[in-house]
């Protein structure tokens, strides 16, 4: 048996390629969602008996994620690429064809075991999911910052054409998070304290945690100003704050995970792509999403993952 990631499976394609696996797993199977990455041409190339690929999101942005990973799993199931666009991704994702996406679950369905939550035999084991939204109020300058980028993202996108009216609208919308969470996560200046209802809001929320005794994570999207959150909660909050990010080396994760799992800090800030380490916490601490715009929320697929794992730990969770 052999046990490796996939950036070394990219690197070691040709030795790995010399031997004629009885099979091959892929955990975490969402890394092939694009077929032209080195990992995935490399996890295709290999020879073996039977393939299989495990993922809580096999379909993570748009059905191509679905052909690719089945192109790793049973090659030609699904045709090429370009045919699988015109039986099912273009007549599914832009004209809703339920006969195309029944033609679809009739094709792939015998090679899918799927594990639901509410399967009799996985239920019982699951802590109820109890989620509390907090409504809070955006702060004058929050409401300000909000409205100027509102008209100045709808100027940008009225002098546009094409996917450059899009990419206006899109760096419009991920700016309005930013403010609903904070006006510095959109400026990237001034002091945290007294601006954002949003801050203010978590912070009395943390110290019920901590006056418990319990533990939270936190989950944001936005790794740069989850550095800026790390340094104003310890301060405000007199505890230490680890944060996870997509730029912390593997050996320093595993000991801020090791760390939290032993109790050493109360609180643990996530980013949203790191935030499958959740399923590793303790159990039950209290889960805080700190991503979106609260009560302005437009994409909320990228965060459902962590909270599900979060969940599985058994934490509760609040957006």
């Amino acid at each position: 048996m052999v046990l490796t990631t996939y950036s070394l499976l990219a690197r070691d394609a040709a030795l790995l390629g010399q031997v004629t696996w009885n099979g091959i797993v892929a955990d975490e199977a969402q890394n092939l969602k694009n077929p032209d990455t080195q990992h995935a041409r490399a996890l295709r190339s290999l020879s073996g008996g039977y393939r299989i690929a495990l993922t809580g999101t096999p379909v993570e942005n748009h059905l191509g994620d679905l052909w690719s990973l089945f192109q790793f799993l049973n090659p030609g199931l699904l045709g090429s690429r370009e045919e699988f666009e015109r039986r099912y991704a273009v007549p599914i994702q832009r004209y809703q064809d339920e006969e195309a996406a029944a033609r679809l679950r009739r094709q792939v369905g015998p090679f899918i075991l799927r594990r639901q939550k509410n399967d009799p035999a996985i239920a019982p084991d699951l802590p109820d999911k109890l989620e509390n939204t907090e409504l809070v109020t955006l702060s004058v300058e929050q409401a300000a910052l909000y409205e100027a980028i509102v008209q100045e993202t709808l100027e940008r996108a009225a002098q546009a054409d094409g996917i450059q009216r899009q990419a206006a609208v899109l760096a419009g919308l991920t700016r309005l998070k930013q403010v609903c969470n904070h006006p510095a996560a959109a400026t990237g200046d001034g002091p945290l304290v007294g601006r954002s209802g949003k801050i203010d809001r978590l912070v009395e929320l943390l110290q019920e945690v901590l006056a418990a005794g319990e533990q939270a994570l936190l989950f944001t999207q936005f790794a740069r100003f989850g550095g800026r959150l790390q340094a104003y909660l310890a301060e405000t909050l007199g505890c230490e704050v680890l944060f996870l990010h997509g730029g912390t080396p593997q050996p320093e994760r595993d000991r801020l995970v090791a760390r939290f799992q032993a109790g050493e800090a109360p609180l643990f800030i996530l980013s949203l792509k790191a935030g499958g380490l959740a399923s590793t916490s303790p159990p039950r601490p209290t889960s805080f999403t700190w991503t979106g715009g609260g009560i302005r929320r437009w994409r909320i697929r990228p965060q459902t993952g962590p909270t599900a794992s979060a969940r599985r730990a058994g934490c509760w969770c609040t957006g």
